[in-house]
């Protein structure tokens, strides 16, 4: 039955999608999901906590977003208040650290990393859809 309001869930695909499922183990999420078809991962689900990315091989070659100053333009954020904990481990398992953790302006912790294949992850404290203090 679908939910009665909209949600929104990340799918991302990869070239070495194995990689890629090892290094979301490696930041902290479960692979809850998996299948697979002719040697290719054709769908799964990764989870930590109630958030869910799913993660497939690549249908196609296509481009990821190259790195312009300090972002892609499109980022996947992780709320959480173990900032520096994930960068640490998130760089540790491969990822590039593009900003490394920081205190804003605005009163919240973040810090950014490419991810193997370049997407763009950001780890914050601040939750969006809240009102700043």
């Amino acid at each position: 039955m679908p939910a009665s309001e909209p949600r929104v869930f990340a799918y991302v695909s990869y070239r070495d999608v194995l990689g890629a499922i090892r290094w979301l183990e490696t930041i902290g999420f479960e692979t809850v999901l998996r299948q697979e078809e002719s040697g290719r991962v054709i769908h799964s689900e990764l989870r930590s906590g109630d958030s869910v990315i799913m993660v497939a091989s690549y249908d196609e070659e296509c481009q990821t977003p190259c790195l312009m100053g300090h972002s892609t333009g499109r980022e996947l954020y992780i709320l959480t208040e173990h900032v520096d904990a994930l960068f640490e481990r998130a760089a540790a398992a491969g990822g590039h650290p593009v900003l490394p953790p920081e205190s804003t302006d605005w009163g919240s912790r973040r810090a950014r990393v490419l991810d193997p294949e370049g997407n763009e992850w950001t780890f914050g404290s601040y939750e969006p859809g809240h009102e700043r203090v």
